[in-house]
This record gives C-alpha cells, structure tokens and sequence, in this order.
C-alpha cells in the first residue's frame, strides 16, 4: 500500500504533519473569488486529511473518498446524498441497529419509502424493485449474526434498474473483500474499527467510484461534514499495521470459533469463515480473510431466561471487556438483542452473544469463556 503521501512533499519525513486549519489565507482578493490554490477553508479538506482520503482509495480502488466523524455518519451521509422524497431504499435486514433507526426515523420524515430484505435474496431482489427504487443498501456480513450476501448478484440487479449500490464493509475492510471490484459503487468503512485499531478515534471513510462519486463529494460540501486532522492523522497511522493486526485477529477469531463450535453448551456459532455457516461457499468464493467478529448462539433451555443467561455469561468474564465497538486490541463481548428485525428471526436455542477476539493470547482467552459457561450451569 502507498503511504498517502510523497515523504519528500515533508522534507523526507515520512509521516506527515497534522495540519489544524479552519481559515485559509489567500494572496489577494482575487484569487478569493476565483479559488485557485488547492486549500480553500478547512471543511474542505487540508494535507493531513487528504493523505488519508488517498491512502484509502489506494486501497478501495476508488474514484474519490470522504472523512467523517463516525462510521454512522459514513452511511448516512451517502444516503442523503442518493435519496429524495419519494424514492424507495431497499435496505438488508441485518443492518446494523443504528442505521436502521436513521432510516426509520429520518429517512422516513424525509418522505424516503425504506424497504427491508432478506440478506440471502441474491439476484431474487428483482421482485423488490419498484420505478423508484433508487439505492439498495448491503452490510456484508451483516450485524451481530454475520450473514453473506451475493454482492456482485444483487449489485447486478440494481444497475440494471438504475440504482446506487452502498455496502457497510467494515468487517472485511478492503484488505479482505474490496466492494468497488464486486459491483458496489459505494464503499464504506467504520475507521473506528481496524483502520483506528486502538478504540480512541471515531472516524468514518465513504469511498465512490467514478459514476457515484461527484454526487458524494457534492452532498458532502452541502452538509459540512468533515472528519478532524488529528483523527484523520492518527486512522493514517493506524492503516500501516491493519494488514499484521488483521492476520492476528483472523487467526485468533477461527480458533476461537472452532473451539466454541466442538462445545455442548453452544448450539451455533456464526462465524462466515466456518464451513458450517449458511452461504460459506459465497464467502470463500468472494472474501480474502476474515477479521475477529463473530456470535455464538449459547445453549440453554428454550424456557428459561435468554437475558439472565447472557447476562451471568458476560458478568463473569474477566479478561473479555463489556463494550461496544470493536477492531482494536483489547477482547470485547456483549449479548445482542435481534428483535427489531422484520423479517430474520432470533435463534431460538438460546440468547446469542457477540465476540470480538482481540490481541491478547488466545489460550488466555478460552480459559475466560469457561468462567462465563461455568457460570449458566
């Protein structure tokens, strides 16, 4: 991967400055009506905030790329820049919550028609489209259950109805599975997550090709959204050793999964680099790796109390935190609640929690899950 920048636009330094910058001067007033030098007003970007937007299409194969300040607004702000009143979204079912709610709450005053599919429709989204079906949303794998789409199936069945095809990449990054190359025209990333890598930035990328791109950038500068220099600085740094953390992380994960997977006490797990998983041959035939998110469903009795189980599994952890997010180093658990899907259904042999397995060892880490089974016997 390139580094962002040139070192000797910096005196040979190779990382380059962070540039905090609100007010950009001009020489006269002139060139302040006609801009013609490249940094105008901090909102449009500065060289701390481009070199990043450049190592990210590097990777993305991208047209043009966008910072953010969050990976919620990496998805919001293209479907503000897609949507108009009247249009109808064809979103997956296993989005995350919190897009969900935007598109529930926002897009729907906004006088946006939000649809919900099934994540395994595949080329079958054709019977979902209407005359004014103007973008079909994926997250692959999805949410909290980590189910595969047909990316390049579906994305052939928008184009040909004419519509923008955005996809949340954030489990794969673009080191694993890069959506451009499938057929999406949007691709986004929470680079809160492993691009960041240490659970102290929010930050989010949205990356086009040539056909989306100018409405992005367009639907940017209207919004003034923009991500900070030294959020921007510290994600660059991060992309240097995504790649090495992202080995650990995948390893550590299927060894994990494959432990949890030979137990009694776990009646599922969700994992799309097991070949056990539904739609894993779509995964292997699609994806370069996978990174350390994963669920499991834990086995209890289909009477008892799904929310006490989780929670005295999660409580007798020690070394796994309670928190949410996850890509950075440290291990992460937390139990999910599935019940605002319309159409997916929650697993009915017990209460299913999410893992993200971090940098710490993994024997470590499986001597930590036995507390948390001991402890809903």
């Amino acid at each position: 991967m390139k580094t962002g920048h040139d070192p000797l636009d910096y005196h040979g330094f190779i990382n380059p400055p962070v540039v905090r910058a609100s007010t950009v001067l001009f020489p006269d007033a002139a060139s302040m009506e006609t801009p013609r030098q490249k940094y105008t007003y901090g909102t449009r970007g500065t060289p701390t905030t481009d070199a990043l937007c450049s190592a990210v299409n590097e990777l993305e194969g991208a047209a043009g790329t966008i910072i953010v300040p969050s990976g919620l607004a990496a998805v919001t702000l293209p479907f503000l820049a897609y949507l108009s009143p009247g249009d109808h979204a064809l979103i997956v079912d296993s989005v995350y919550g919190n897009v969900r709610h935007f598109c529930d709450t926002m897009l729907a005053r906004f006088g946006v028609e939000i649809e919900y599919y099934h994540p395994s429709i595949g080329a079958d989204i054709e019977t979902l489209f209407k005359p004014n079906t103007k973008l079909v949303h994926l997250e692959a794998p999805g949410s909290n259950t980590f189910d595969i789409q047909d990316v390049p199936a579906i994305s052939a069945v928008a184009h040909r109805h004419d519509a923008v095809v955005t996809m949340d990449n954030t489990w794969a990054t673009p080191f694993y599975f890069r959506p451009l190359d499938f057929g999406v025209d949007v691709s986004i990333q929470a680079s809160t997550k492993y691009p960041a890598g240490h659970g102290d930035i929010l930050l989010g990328t949205v990356s086009a090709n040539a056909r989306s791109w100018k409405k992005l950038r367009q639907a940017n500068g209207a919004l003034g959204i923009c991500g900070a220099a030294d959020d921007a600085y510290q994600v660059l740094r991060g992309l240097r050793t995504m790649g090495v953390r992202l080995e650990r992380h995948q390893s550590s994960a299927l060894a994990v999964a494959q432990w949890l997977e030979a137990r009694d006490d776990v009646a599922r797990v969700l994992h799309p680099a097991l070949p056990s998983f539904p739609d894993h041959a779509i995964w292997k035939r699609d994806f370069k790796g996978s990174s350390g998110v994963f669920s499991f469903v834990l086995a209890v009795g289909r009477h008892d109390d799904f929310k006490a189980k989780a929670h005295a599994f999660l409580d007798a952890l020690e070394i796994f935190g309670l928190g949410y997010s996850w890509g950075g180093f440290a291990s992460l658990a937390l139990h999910v609640d599935l019940n605002e899907r319309q159409i997916l259904q929650p697993p009915a042999e017990g209460p299913v929690l999410r893992l993200h397995v971090g940098l710490e060892d993994v024997d470590d880490l499986k001597e930590d899950l036995k507390r948390g089974f001991a402890a809903v016997l």
